[in-house]
């Protein structure tokens, strides 16, 4: 019996993402464990955070203050920054990673790689230079997230959590590589649109709900982007490796191997 050529099409690519899905679990559930049981002495990591606020300070960019002080008084603020930070993360990276390995697969396999060398960068750091977040040095700054939303909880268990990893911030360095993703494969303006203000709005929450420093954003920036470099240099060695021409295959009987 023949199988139509799309229902071929369709088998390879479901096959295909199952095989990147794997690839990605194995990945987050890595960086998760790494990142959640590494053993930080609290006074180092508030001595690194204390360095940090004295760096900011004399560069002149120390705005964590200012920034929550103009959200917290307002509840729909305080609630969009900490929708944002929730929200805007786990389920944008995996819904987007699912559209793009479904309709745009060099886009997602160049977010994937980005991904995870900028996250292998990351635990390096989160080894060897431990920071404490904000609203664990600074009385004055409120944990946003925590008092006032019980989702991230869910989303983030706390045994997969390492409070003293705030710098740099992930959550912004990968709402960037997303957001060049989604402005890249969007086909339509408001999707495109959406690629260029996410990683806008999350730079706003992790500062705003006390989680980061402007410098753990810059930080986490320059890290995705050195991530984003190297994925675009495997895609060029991808590309180079792969065959010139492929010879289309119609329909291949059932049962048979596939060619």
């Amino acid at each position: 019996m023949l199988l139509p050529r799309g229902v071929v099409l369709r088998h390879r690519r479901v096959h295909w993402m199952l095989g990147q899905a794997l690839i990605v679990l194995t990945g987050i559930f890595c960086y998760f464990q790494v990142r959640g049981l590494t053993s930080t002495d609290p006074a180092t990591a508030v001595d690194h955070a204390h360095d940090l606020i004295r760096f900011e300070q004399a560069i002149g960019i120390d705005v964590e203050e200012a920034v929550q002080a103009a959200v917290t008084p307002s509840e729909a603020l305080s609630t969009f920054a900490n929708w944002i930070y929730i929200w805007g993360h786990w389920p944008v990276i995996i819904t987007t990673m699912v559209w793009l390995g479904w309709r745009h697969r060099e886009v997602f396999l160049r977010l994937r790689d980005a991904m995870l060398i900028s996250g292998g960068l990351g635990l390096v750091v989160f080894v060897t230079y431990p920071v404490a977040p904000p609203r664990l040095v600074d009385p004055d700054l409120i944990d946003t997230v925590t008092e006032r939303s019980a989702a991230y909880r869910y989303l983030q268990p706390p045994n997969f959590v390492n409070q003293y990893a705030a710098m740099p911030s992930l959550h912004a360095g990968w709402d960037l590589l997303v957001g060049i993703s989604i402005a890249t494969a969007g086909g339509v303006l408001v999707v495109r649109l959406i690629g260029w203000v996410l990683p806008m709005l999350m730079a706003f929450a992790v500062v705003a709900t006390a989680n980061h420093y402007l410098v753990d954003v810059i930080a986490g920036v320059s890290l995705a982007l050195l991530g984003f470099v190297l994925a675009i240099a495997l895609e060029r060695r991808r590309s180079r490796r792969a065959p010139t021409a492929r010879a289309p295959t119609p329909a291949v009987r059932s049962g048979s191997a596939e060619p």
